[in-house]
């Protein structure tokens, strides 16, 4: 077994030139104990990845990635950012999928599987986000309905395409109100997810692929939900912007 450990910071619509300028270099001013394994991303908004990426060149295992892009390669699209472009400011992973896009721009599982493709043609790395809603929780449907998620967005790859996937689950009810998923309840659907991969492709890729949780993690709760056997890090939101707390749950890991 070969997978990555991964901590992703989503800055989201957060932060102006200078003020994430003066955030990452407070970042990496912290101090880690990263092992060779391990991974540090970033993901700010897309107006600041070029000034983020510069920073972090000085800093072995700390990337850059976009929070999105567009399905088509290029055209008439206001606005909108490319795959050949967040490759081009030097970009290694592409955020896609996350439920804050699939609610507030109508993103479909079908849409999706085309960025998917888009973004693995253009050399990047996928976070492809998935994640259930506090009703389908309760009903207790959430490991099929995650599952339905991952086959329509992900089940069309080759094995050797799969291997540019990293999956980061994240408990819509989690997201930014505080609540987290217990570390068992996360490890139930971490392993839910890597015996869903092993079902399509093999117990190999499966073993392989870095699976991260996002909703509401912090400096608090990380080490007991990256001590979980499936779980291979996390994609922190609000936490992300804050130095210290980041660095505490990249040491966590």
């Amino acid at each position: 077994m070969s997978r990555k450990k991964i901590v992703a910071g989503n800055w989201k619509m957060n932060q102006d030139l200078q003020s994430g300028e003066r955030l990452v270099e407070e970042i990496l001013n912290q101090e880690f104990t990263l092992d060779a394994s391990t991974e540090v991303v970033i993901a700010p908004p897309s107006i600041l990845i070029s000034t983020v990426t510069n920073v972090l060149q000085s800093k072995a295992q700390f990337f850059t990635a976009a929070q999105n892009c567009h399905q088509e390669e290029s055209g008439a699209y206001t606005g909108e950012i490319s795959a050949a472009m967040v490759k081009s400011l030097g970009c290694k992973y592409v955020i896609l999928g996350h439920s804050e896009r699939r609610m507030y721009q109508d993103e479909t599982d079908h849409l999706l599987a085309q960025k998917v493709n888009t973004a693995l043609n253009n050399n990047l790395q996928v976070i492809f986000c998935c994640g259930e809603a506090l009703d389908i929780r309760e009903a207790g449907t959430q490991n099929n309905y995650v599952n339905i998620q991952i086959e329509k967005g992900l089940f069309h790859l080759s094995p050797e395409q799969f291997s540019n996937i990293v999956i980061a689950y994240e408990p819509i009810w989690a997201i930014g109100t505080g609540k987290t998923a217990t570390p068992e309840q996360a490890q139930e659907m971490h392993a839910n997810i890597r015996a869903h991969i092993a079902n399509q492709y093999n117990e190999t890729i499966a073993n392989n692929t870095s699976i991260l949780y996002g909703g509401s993690c912090n400096a608090s709760n990380a080490a007991s939900l990256f001590s979980q056997q499936d779980i291979d890090g996390g994609l922190i939101g609000g936490a992300s912007l804050k130095a210290g707390d980041f660095a505490a749950i990249i040491n966590a890991i």
